[in-house]
């Protein structure tokens, strides 16, 4: 077993992460994992762009007031106003590191999109999140004091249980991770350790998280006695590109922020004609829960595979410059955004709830703090608000990293901890199990806890995971750990917390929607597990 001890260690390589990183190399060595490619992670999928006060006449209040709106009144506040004064300065800072936002003369470029007042989507066309990744994955591997190992797929915290000589205090000094090439685990430890583990999103079928987001972070978490909270609010966005072969392909939210209107498919009543006005005011400009559950009612009502998305009324010129990526991908599969419109259905799409932390990214165990998708800071409340996911990355990533270097001095030096225990596990060749659970687990979560819940449903997704867990938990138990279990078990976890909140949950707010709890009780209340 091997491994390697550093001052920080970062798990996770996307904007939080690296964000994280790049603080705090100035001062300390900091160890960054990835769980395969350093790009992989769902950074670099962005496509909108980030959320951002830089509009003459927007304002703090109108971007804060826009975020609790669409989350419904979970929110809290102080964190809401606490990320949206920071937006300005990171997106200086990732101009100073080379993103090359678009700019309208002299000013950066701004977009809306759905549930915003105003123009206020700073973004790279429609591939922001690409360009995001490249610039700070690009000042990482330059700075020194960073060292960036890919493929090494985290087990587990490790923590106090862990010690060689076991204190009595509660603790966590890095992770045990198994390398993708050898197959070994590996041992890496610090004073602070950052989980930047992404969302969970293929706990669901139909998703557009990549592969790798499987809730790795916020299962340890849970594991090691973290809380976790909000796991119901699991936010679909309305417009997947509905395609047989190309399953996760995202069609952006700006899209419908220049113009972009749903329409029913030629063919059924109605076909052809705006549906959004009939759910909502503000109809394809309003918030993503709405226009996801909108576009569900449609396809059940009418038994369709998809609705239409279509901006082929705006100038072929304007669409190709604003969504080069889409348009370009679109056109490989035969279809022509600017003359034509685009099938789409509703796919998971981002992680709410999570690890709880603090404004200073603190969890509840010492040594461990969180940003980004796995976490529940409070700034999405019961639904995220477009563009301020890579927002939030930015702001917790430097918050983490400057709390880590104010406690420098009260963060002691792990201790001696045990290595992996491989003596009594072999390999198998039962691995089939894996899929099937995989498969079982994904097609359950989408049809008991989508878009539209039961008490019924969710009890019987309870039942499936009750009984699954025990078969994973024989598996792992007996047999050489490998990526796919390792995330099957993540999976898993991340399941059994989204189902354990959404039937705690006697209520329909934001992106948890049960048609025996239809109406929003009057106090918004976080849902939170313990350990």
């Amino acid at each position: 077993m091997s491994g390697r001890r550093s001052d920080v260690l970062i798990v996770g390589s996307g904007a939080a992460g690296l964000t994280a990183a790049l603080n705090l190399a100035e001062r300390f060595q900091v160890t960054v994992l990835a769980k395969g490619a350093l790009n992989e992670g769902s950074t670099a999928w962005a496509q909108g762009g980030i959320a951002a006060v830089l509009e003459p006449g927007d304002t703090f209040d109108s971007h804060i007031e826009d975020t609790m709106v669409a989350g419904a009144g979970l929110n809290d506040r102080a964190t809401v106003e606490f990320v949206v004064e920071r937006a300005p300065a990171a997106i200086e800072q990732l101009r100073k590191l080379g993103v090359p936002f678009a700019m309208e003369g002299d000013a950066l470029h701004l977009t809306r999109e759905g549930g915003h007042s105003h123009r206020r989507i700073v973004h790279v066309a429609d591939a922001t999140g690409w360009a995001v990744q490249e610039a700070l994955q690009r000042a990482a591997e330059a700075h020194p004091n960073i060292t960036l190992v890919p493929d090494q797929v985290a087990i587990d915290l490790a923590t106090s249980r862990h010690e060689q000589r076991y204190s009595g205090a509660d603790h966590v000094w890095g992770v045990y991770a198994v390398d993708r090439r050898s197959g070994r685990v590996n041992l890496y430890t610090a004073r602070a350790t950052i989980l930047a583990t992404g969302g969970a999103g293929r706990t669901y079928l139909f998703s557009t998280a990549p592969r790798g987001a499987t809730g790795d972070g916020i299962a340890m978490a849970w594991r090691a006695g973290a809380r976790v909270s909000n796991m119901e609010f699991m936010q679909f966005h309305p417009t997947c590109l509905y395609n047989l072969d190309v399953k996760n392909f995202l069609i952006t939210e700006a899209v419908r922020g220049e113009g972009g209107h749903l329409l029913l498919p030629q063919g059924v009543p109605g076909g052809g004609e705006r549906f959004m006005p009939r759910f909502d005011a503000r109809a394809e400009l309003a918030p993503r829960d709405i226009v996801a559950r909108a576009i569900d009612h449609e396809i059940k009502r009418l038994g369709l595979d998809y609705v239409h998305l279509d901006i082929s009324h705006q100038p072929a010129d304007f669409v190709r410059a604003h969504f080069p990526t889409i348009y370009d991908k679109l056109l490989g599969l035969g279809i022509d955004m600017t003359r034509a419109p685009i099938p789409v259905v509703p796919a998971q799409h981002y992680t709410c709830g999570g690890i709880v932390v603090d404004r200073d990214g603190r969890t509840d165990l010492p040594g461990l703090y969180a940003a980004g998708e796995c976490t529940q800071s409070g700034l999405h409340g019961a639904n995220r608000l477009a563009s301020n996911s890579l927002l939030e990355c930015f702001v917790y990533g430097e918050s983490a990293a400057a709390h880590i270097a104010r406690a420098w001095d009260d963060l002691p030096p792990p201790p001696p901890i045990r290595a992996w225990d491989e003596s009594r596990v072999t390999d198998s060749d039962e691995e089939v199990v894996i899929k099937q659970n995989w498969t079982e687990i994904r097609r359950f979560m989408w049809n008991y806890v989508g878009i539209v819940r039961t008490t019924k449903r969710l009890q019987r997704a309870a039942s499936r995971i009750r009984l699954m867990t025990e078969e994973v938990a024989d598996y792992y138990g007996h047999f050489r750990v490998t990526p796919d279990l390792i995330e099957l078990r993540n999976l898993l976890q991340s399941a059994d917390l989204i189902v354990r909140s959404a039937l705690h949950r006697k209520e329909s707010r934001g992106l948890h929607y049960t048609l025996d709890y239809p109406e929003t009780l009057p106090d918004a209340v976080d849902t939170i597990l313990v350990p």
